[in-house]
């Protein structure tokens, strides 16, 4: 197992790492003393899979188990669904000393980290990712949303778990459109901040794609240690040092909300395009110094089956989308643009002419 400790003062918590971690995660949590009734929001088909072994672990420690499912797509963050399970916690939660547990993706654990951030004004809550994506990603950090009909993650919070627990076994059961769609966030980080790990990836996406322990185990590990150094540096994105985590993010929600999250992209893959995208701005901008690192990055985005255009989709809704953009200043956009791989710069007032070519680009047929 590997610790990494995420360090925020009164709010700090440790981000476990390793293989058959689930077991044991009633004994890391009794230590913490959050309280003795687990709230768990997962979906049907985690609750299946993993359900009988999580709360087998919680009883062994003595915590008693309540599951509540949602659905299984991005519109479980909307405002009915969070209505809905604080609606159901509140009922529950009579003479009891409540956490929630996140259980499932990206998308749980969103939701379950705002309704721990509303709920009496803050109680407990864990993240137990078992998708790629949340494990390098999402459930690190404390950034909670839900989503509203113009745009992705428009109303939430910052509000930190008290654990981060990635056990990669459960990424066994993904199909292998999730390992992709996790492997998106773990190339940004590459780009953002570490060749190195580019280069991993470069190297070893077959073994990845095909689950290997190993490899999942290491690109986990590496991309949450590079999320925490930038989220202890910057916990609440005011210094434009955790801005660059949203590379790809702002045309990627945009293809994502003008695809009216119907699943024809899943985020990582909408975070592929926004990437690319990205990097064209940066070209037409003269900002990328390195032309062949830029190359190196679509390259690496097609051979890990990832898409690189955003077919099917008008432009003016991709525009109209990317207005909605949280980073956005007023009049004044926000992009994260890429040097070279392994670096990155925030650039603001990418002038709209350059901007609509490279939406254009986004969703031309022209490979």
């Amino acid at each position: 197992m590997r610790k990494i400790r995420l360090r925020l003062k009164d709010r700090s918590y440790d981000i476990l790492i390793g293989r058959g971690l689930l077991k044991r995660l009633g004994l890391f949590v009794k230590k913490l003393n959050l309280g003795k009734d687990a709230v768990v929001v997962t979906n049907v088909r985690i609750m299946r899979l993993y359900g009988n072994a999580l709360k087998l672990s919680f009883r062994k420690a003595g915590i008693t188990v309540r599951f509540l499912t949602v659905p299984d797509s991005e519109k479980a963050k909307s405002v009915g669904v969070m209505a809905g399970l604080l609606d159901r916690i509140s009922r529950y939660d009579r003479n009891r000393k409540i956490f929630l547990v996140a259980f499932g993706g990206g998308v749980i654990g969103d939701l379950t980290g705002f309704v721990a951030a509303t709920y009496k004004r803050g109680i407990p809550y864990i993240q137990v990712p078992t998708t790629l994506l949340a494990q390098v990603d999402s459930a690190i950090g404390g950034k909670t949303a839900i989503d509203l009909p113009c745009a992705k993650n428009l109303a939430g919070a910052v509000y930190q778990p008290k654990l981060v627990l990635s056990d990669v076994s459960l990424l066994k059961s993904l199909p292998a459109r999730e390992i992709r769609n996790g492997l998106a966030e773990v190339i940004k980080y590459g780009v953002i901040k570490d060749r190195g790990l580019f280069s991993f990836i470069e190297k070893n996406k077959d073994r990845i794609l095909k689950s290997a322990p190993a490899a999942l185990e290491h690109i986990v590990s590496r991309s949450s240690a590079i999320k925490r150094a930038v989220v202890e540096q910057d916990e609440f994105d005011k210094k434009d040092i955790r801005a660059v985590l949203n590379f790809g993010h702002t045309l990627g929600h945009a293809v994502e909300a003008a695809s009216a999250y119907s699943g024809r992209y899943t985020h990582g893959e909408a975070v592929a395009i926004g990437m690319l995208a990205a990097a064209d701005i940066a070209l037409r901008s003269g900002i990328a110094r390195n032309i062949p690192d830029i190359i190196r990055l679509r390259r690496l985005v097609y051979s890990c089956g990832l898409p690189v255009k955003a077919l099917k989709i008008k432009p003016a809704a991709i525009w109209a989308a990317q207005l909605h953009d949280k980073k956005h200043s007023g009049r004044n956009n926000k992009f994260i643009l890429p040097i070279a791989v392994g670096k990155v710069r925030v650039f603001r007032r990418v002038p709209d002419r350059i901007l609509k070519l490279s939406i254009a680009e986004m969703v031309s047929e022209r490979l």
